[in-house]
Parts: C-alpha cells; sequence; structure tokens
C-alpha cells in the first residue's frame, strides 16, 4: 500500500476586475502548458476569480477533481480578499505565485501589475492567519512559474502527508532515553494522530501470526534481498512473521489516517520475549516508506516520514555516535578531502539501514545486546541485525522536534558519507560535514537535539527549508558557515 501522499495540484487564476479577465487567461493557460510540457500533471480551474462568487466556482472545481494542494496565480493584479479566501477554505497546503510582464509589448495595455497584487495578498494573508508557501521570488514568467510549482510538490507533500499520518508506539520510551521523551501535543497540532500500545499488545499480535501461510514467500524475499549476506538463515522465519505482524497492524488500525510509521521499544525485554532483534524488519519497512524508529522516537518516525515524502525514497535513523579516530583521518581522509578531523564523524545504529545503502549488507546479532543477554554461548535471540557500511555520497541530516516546553524546532544539515571504510559493526558510515564541530556545539548540544538523526541519501535542505516554514516551525536551524557566528558562539574564540 503507499505510504506517501500523491500531489494532486490544481491551479486557479485570479485578476483584478479592472483588468482585462483575457490577460489572466491567457497567462494561465501558459503557465499549465508549461508544466505540462515537462511531463508533470496539474488541474486547470476554469472559474478565474474576480470576486467571491467566483472563489466559490473555483472551489468547487479543485474539490470535484479532487485536488489537494492548491496554486493561486496572480495572472494581473488580483482581488485579495476572494483569492486568499480561496486557501483560507481549501482543504490542503497553498502557493501564491505571480506574473511577470512578458516583453515590451505589453506595456503599452496589457501591464498586469501582479508584482503589486502580491503585496496585497500577502497583507491578506496575514490577516487570515493563513500559512502558505510563496517562493523566493515568486514572481516569473511561464517557464519559471512552472518550475516553481515544481519545487512545490514536495513541500506540499509533507504537509498532506502529516495531516494525514498516525504513529504506532509499543511500548513505553526508554528511561534512560529521555531524550526521545519529547512532548508530542506539537504534532496533534499538524494533524498529525498517535495510537500508543503496550509491547504485550504486540506480543499478543505476533503469536497471533505463527504459522501464518504468507510467512515463506516473505523469507524467499528476504533471501534474495540478502543474497550471500545471509550468514543466519535461521532467524528469517521469526523475522517473516514480524514483518507481517507489523504490516497487518497498520493495514487494521490506520482507521481515519491514510499513513503509518512505528516507533517501537526495541530492547532489552523484547529480545527475551519475541527472540529476536527487530532491526532487519525495521530496515525492510523503511524501505516500503513505512519507517519504524528505534526506542520509541515518535519524533523519530516522523523525521523519517517527512525525509520519505521529500525524497520518494527511503531514509534511516542513525545515532549521531562517535568520534573518526585521529589515526584513521590521517591516514584516509585528510589528504583526500577538504575536512578538517572535527568535521567528520560515524553515524551508526543496530542494523535498521535498508540493505539498499549498505555496501555489502549482511545478517548478523546485535554484539551489545549479546554482551548482556547471551555472553556465553552462540547467539540465539540477539539475531536480527543487517549490517554494513554505508554507501558512499550526498546526504541531508534532517531532524523535527519538540523542546521540552512543546515547541517545535529543526536542523539540516547537508553533508556527505566518505567511501572509507569503518572497521566497526552495525550499520554505520563515516560522515563529514561543514563546520561540524560548531554544528554539534551550538545547535545539536545546546538546543538539546536527541542522539537520533534523519538522513536522506541525498540534499534535499533546500525543500525541508520551506516545508518546515509551511508547518509554522519557529526555529530552523542549519550548519552556519565559517564567520556567521551562532547567538551564543563566542565572537573572540
Amino acid at each position: 500500500m503507499p505510504n506517501i501522499p500523491e500531489v494532486k495540484l490544481g491551479l486557479v487564476a485570479t485578476s483584478r476586475d479592472c483588468f482585462p479577465i483575457s490577460l489572466s487567461r491567457r497567462r494561465r493557460d501558459a503557465v499549465v502548458d508549461a508544466y505540462q510540457k515537462a511531463g508533470d500533471e496539474i488541474f486547470k480551474a476554469e472559474a478565474i476569480i474576480e470576486n467571491e462568487n467566483d472563489m466559490l466556482k473555483a472551489l468547487s472545481e479543485l474539490q470535484a477533481a479532487g485536488c489537494n494542494a492548491l496554486v493561486v496565480y496572480l495572472g494581473n493584479f488580483g482581488p485579495e480578499g476572494p483569492e486568499t479566501m480561496l486557501a483560507q477554505k481549501f482543504d490542503g497546503p497553498a502557493m501564491f505565485v505571480a506574473a511577470a510582464e512578458e516583453d515590451i509589448s505589453v506595456l503599452a495595455s496589457d501591464r498586469g501589475d501582479a508584482y503589486c497584487g502580491l503585496l496585497n495578498a500577502s497583507y491578506s494573508i496575514g490577516l487570515k492567519n493563513l500559512r502558505v508557501y510563496i517562493p523566493e521570488y515568486p514572481v516569473g514568467t511561464a517557464d519559471e512559474i512552472a518550475a516553481m510549482i515544481a519545487e512545490f510538490v514536495p513541500i506540499a507533500a509533507v504537509r498532506i502527508g502529516l495531516s494525514n499520518l498516525k504513529v504506532f508506539t509499543f511500548g513505553p520510551r526508554p528511561q534512560d532515553f529521555l531524550a526521545c521523551n519529547a512532548p508530542i501535543k506539537p504534532l496533534f497540532d499538524l494533524g498529525v494522530n498517535i495510537q500508543e500500545n503496550s509491547e504485550l499488545d504486540l506480543l499478543v499480535a505476533y503469536k497471533a501470526h505463527a504459522g501464518d501461510g504468507r510467512i515463506p514467500s516473505v523469507i524467499k524475499e528476504m533471501e534474495a534481498e540478502l543474497g550471500a549476506g545471509n550468514k543466519m538463515p535461521g532467524i528469517l522465519p521469526r523475522l517473516a512473521q514480524f514483518e507481517l505482524t507489523l504490516l497487518d497492524w497498520m493495514r487494521d488500525n490506520l482507521g481515519a489516517a491514510k499513513y503509518g510509521v512505528f516507533a517501537n521499544k526495541c530492547w532489552p525485554a523484547f529480545q527475551t520475549e519475541f527472540g529476536f532483534v527487530p532491526c532487519y524488519v525495521n530496515s525492510r519497512m523503511a524501505a516500503k516508506l513505512i519507517p519504524v524508529s528505534c526506542e520509541v522516537d515518535i519524533y523519530g518516525a516522523v523525521t523519517e516520514f517527512i525525509l520519505s515524502c521529500v525524497t520518494c525514497a527511503a531514509p534511516t535513523l542513525l545515532d549521531i555516535n562517535n568520534t573518526v579516530p585521529e589515526e584513521l583521518y590521517e591516514s584516509e581522509i585528510k589528504e583526500e578531502y577538504d575536512y578538517a578531523l572535527n568535521e567528520t564523524f560515524m553515524g551508526f545504529h543496530c542494523g535498521n539501514t535498508p540493505a539498499c545503502y549498505l555496501k555489502a549488507p549482511e545478517m548478523k546479532y546485535q554484539i551489545i545486546m549479546k554482551r548482556s543477554l547471551e555472553p556465553d554461548g552462540e547467539p540465539d535471540i540477539t539475531r536480527g541485525t543487517i549490517e554494513g557500511d554505508l554507501i558512499d555520497g550526498p546526504i541531508t541530516f534532517f531532524r523535527l522536534q519538540s523542546t521540552a516546553d512543546a515547541k517545535l524546532q529543526s536542523y539540516i544539515a547537508h553533508g556527505e558519507v566518505l567511501p572509507v571504510a569503518t572497521r566497526s559493526f552495525g550499520g554505520i558510515g563515516v560522515f563529514a560535514i561543514d563546520e561540524m564541530a560548531r554544528f554539534y556545539r551550538h545547535v545539536l548540544i545546546e538546543k538539546r537535539y536527541p542522539h537520533h538523526g534523519g538522513v536522506a541519501f541525498a540534499q534535499v535542505g533546500k525543500v525541508l527549508f520551506e516545508a518546515m516554514k509551511l508547518l509554522g516551525v519557529q526555529e530552523i536551524a542549519f550548519n552556519q558557515p565559517r564567520g556567521m557566528l551562532y547567538k551564543s558562539e563566542n565572537p573572540f574564540a
């Protein structure tokens, strides 16, 4: 089942009644043509808004067409009241853009003045307390507006997705991971629903799937995915049973929601009662765009979901984990890459990263858990991690989080995974982010972010930044370049 939104755009043009409506109609059609030439679909409302009655006609068209995202296009000056009322009444995210004057000839009589009209629209947007997307420079030709609309699609997907999302949790958030115990009210404010369940609920559901006729086919999928990395085939039946348990739980419990993610307790009682480590299943769920965060990290699960909406690809959740030894830096990084030692670190988790992001994925056991749960024998209940070095390439580290006093904040940082062998365990990679040391101190530590960070295997900071603005996130931190001081950074250091 698809677990991220399909954005269905609708475009409505506006026209101030003292301007020729034909101007807006012609410019609207040019924008739609330009957008569709790129291979994308957009619904064009025939009604052009000059007054509130036109607004109601346009709204009816959008609803009948099943649109869930709105483009309000000022083909000329436009009526600020009715055009912003459309965004107010429309059930979905909206963007506002305006037409540029095409050439010299239009200046004589067909000048549209939409450059001016968008100023009035912005005031009306404020009066109505609307959150809409306005591009960095929101005025352009047909081709330029079409490009802006394309950039709006993943931003709209985040908003649509969160307003139709349910987070399933199993178990209490661990005492020793207080950073994962953030207030959840801000998520309800975004439209996210949260269904908190006991680990016992999950255990009962898992046991009910014993002997499920679908288990052999899931095992075959796992065997094909693991290939030569299938080093512990005996654990696959338990893992397949658990994967079916999660998928069925989501299917049966979505209710009014359209999309689902999980935030699950995963140790230590999980191993003794279920008999395995769930990491590999978590990785496969993420590959299906149904993230499962570790340690009942609700905001981590939502963070991963946002990354899925933006990239239409699987995310992962990693600990911002350990420093790179100077020995490794000196021998393999210093002369090859333009990063200081303290701009590198290792991102790690037990084994929740999808196999497609690992160079040589292998089924293993959780070495840390085995020390306490199976110290003297062969691994059994600690099997189930998928491990390997992460593929190298560009990444975005991102997190949406609530502060202790229930205010949303986020961070975004572009970087890369370096093609450097980690010599370590788990799903792990050597990351490099410009000015990471300052970012670590003045954002991650100072703003009290948890150790989990969402990772997209692409650089999508521009979209994430705009999506956070649209959600009303007041503080959006990033790895500031040298010479751009953080508020608390000592200028004399």
